[in-house]
């Protein structure tokens, strides 16, 4: 008996963030986060320090 060949549904937003490194991940949150604070009364500075501490954070961990 032969197996028949199935494909699996992947939704490509899953795939795209599987195929990328935890940095890369990290700064595509960054810039997603970026946009989404565009129209607050925080300050790009302010979002930029933010994502500085974060990735300081996150970057002591792995060492």
């Amino acid at each position: 008996m032969k197996g028949v060949a199935t494909a699996k549904k992947i939704n490509p937003e899953d795939y795209i963030l599987s195929v990328l490194s935890p940095e890369e991940r990290l700064d595509a949150a960054f810039k997603v986060a970026k946009e989404a604070f565009k129209g607050t009364k925080l300050t790009m500075k302010d979002i930029d320090d933010a994502v500085k501490t974060v990735r300081r954070k996150a970057y002591e961990k792995k060492k």
